[in-house]
């Protein structure tokens, strides 16, 4: 082949080796099937994320026997989860149940890696330096394979499923011509940077009228400090650049926190100028979408890991049953437990509530979460993906 790619032919090829195409990857691997992934990307490459973990996903890792390595690379336990409504704060104590006595954080740093090398030991086939270009069909037009680019040089591999696991804006969408079924109706822009010294109790998440803001501790002592906004305060006050805007943006928020995070941050500033969220069609023969490239919602409810991980154990069971029929079910079950919450998330990111009404909704965002995590609960054995 002259490409660093060892089979023309596998069970399933994986395009996105992130955190929703590695967890995919792994359990498929463990159980034994022949998995190739794909990246462009050089490996540990950071990426936009606020990286927060919730129950359901740190339980997976848990499960997976990859938590011990989250912790072993310096990532704080979390036990407490505080909402700061101005004029009240409730703080949310982290119960131990199922192994989880903790939340974390970790930089997709160290995430991605964790996940990319656990799948390597199963026996899958991570390419990093590798694109998806498109997918192949045989006569009957049932996807087959794909076209993969290494090295300047296009080769072509077969496989049962192709799992396109390339985010929002996925190539194997595209390929396969998925279309949007459903799409939010709002939408926030986030900047986000990371500072030293600031508390790492447990997550803390910050609410005003027209603005969020949270503070997430993670790796290497540092928190992430982000603050959203509408997009077109981004578009209309662009120019000054992200330091002045991050400064006018979190200083109505907390002035505490805007004197502790007037400092230079350790690395830039970064911005999400805002997408709405969307659900597209995620399955048709021979072909699935998981993670960002099947559902994506505002990263405002900093959900988008926790549903990835879910969502890959749902997916790598229904490939491990073989059928058109387990895949399709697949789909419809990622949408029946992810519906509220790209509800909630819409409404939250409208940013157009009073503090009363935020409370609620963030009182039904832990309810829909619980949906996810019950779902999660009712895998049996533990870390199996076995039917």
């Amino acid at each position: 082949m002259n490409v660093p790619i060892e089979h023309s032919r596998y069970d399933v090829v994986v395009a996105g080796a992130r955190v929703a195409g590695a967890a995919t990857a792994l359990l498929l691997a463990r159980a034994g099937l022949r998995v190739l992934v794909v990246d462009p990307l050089p490996r540990g490459r950071d990426t936009l994320s606020t990286h927060a973990l919730m129950r359901g996903a740190v339980m997976q890792l848990h499960r997976w026997g990859l938590l011990d390595r989250i912790r072993a690379a310096g990532t704080p336990a979390l036990g407490v989860t505080t909402f700061d409504y101005g004029d009240e704060e409730i703080t949310v104590p982290i119960k131990p149940k199922d192994g989880v006595d903790a939340l974390y954080a970790p930089r997709r740093t160290v995430l991605d890696p964790v996940l990319g090398e656990a799948a390597v030991v199963a026996g899958a086939e991570v390419v990093h330096g590798a694109r998806f270009v498109d997918v192949t069909r045989d006569a009957r037009g049932r996807v087959d394979g794909a076209w993969i680019e290494a090295r300047g040089r296009r080769v072509r591999v077969a496989a049962s499923w192709v799992v396109g696991a390339d985010g929002a804006r996925s190539r194997v969408a595209r390929g396969v011509g998925a279309r949007i079924r459903r799409r939010a109706t709002h939408t926030t822009a986030t900047i986000y940077g990371y500072w030293p010294g600031l508390p790492a109790q447990g997550y803390r998440w910050i609410f005003r009228p027209g603005v969020g803001a949270g503070v997430i501790p993670s790796n290497d002592g540092l928190a992430c400090v982000f603050v959203s906004v509408p997009p077109s305060v981004l578009r209309r006050e662009g120019r000054p650049g992200l330091p002045v805007l991050f400064a006018r943006a979190i200083r109505p928020v907390d002035e505490e926190l805007a004197d502790r995070t007037a400092g230079e941050p350790v690395g830039p500033l970064r911005a999400f100028a805002g997408m709405r969220g969307f659900v597209r069609r995620s399955v048709g023969p021979g072909w699935v979408l998981v993670g960002d490239a099947g559902f994506f919602r505002d990263p405002l409810t900093a959900h988008g890991i926790s549903d990835a991980l879910r969502d890959a154990e749902l997916l790598a069971r229904a490939i491990l049953l073989g059928t058109d029929e387990s895949i399709r079910t697949y789909e419809t079950s990622r949408d029946a437990v992810s519906r509220g919450l790209m509800e909630v998330t819409d409404a939250i990111a409208s940013l157009a509530w009073s503090m009363e009404e935020v409370k609620a909704l963030h009182h039904r965002l832990s309810e829909e979460m619980k949906v996810g995590t019950r779902l999660i609960e009712s895998w049996d054995p533990p870390g199996s993906v076995a039917a």
